[in-house]
């Protein structure tokens, strides 16, 4: 009985699996069992990464939020909380743009705040 190679069905996977490692260095990027786990560790990273990435930046747009709310003495949570009591629903990315780009803005955001918190 002759040997059979499966050579269509394990040709198409290995190429797969190859296509994604490319750019890769070294033998990552050429054979298959290297390139198989490069792959496997790779795609893990990227799925926890795109969760982290989203947390990064609310962090980061917090972060810029209460520098702008500190400038303008008031504290990140009482800014929030007068946001939220005076009906503005402003999400943390728009506030954050909003208090590197247009400062004049986002100081009477904090003045609405202030008073609805007073």
């Amino acid at each position: 009985m002759p040997r059979v190679t499966r050579g269509f069905k394990a040709r198409r996977r290995r190429n797969r699996v190859l296509k994604l490692a490319k750019g890769y260095r070294g033998a990552r990027s050429r054979l298959f069992r290297t390139a198989t786990e490069a792959v496997d560790r790779g795609l893990t990273y990227a799925y926890r990464d795109r969760k982290a990435r989203k947390r990064d930046f609310r962090r980061l747009w917090i972060a810029r939020i209460s520098a702008a709310a500190k400038i303008n003495s008031l504290s990140y949570s009482k800014l929030m909380g007068g946001l939220k009591k005076a009906n503005i629903d402003l999400d943390r990315k728009v506030l954050s743009n909003m208090a590197i780009l247009d400062a004049p803005a986002f100081t009477k955001l904090v003045q609405i705040a202030r008073e609805a918190v007073a």
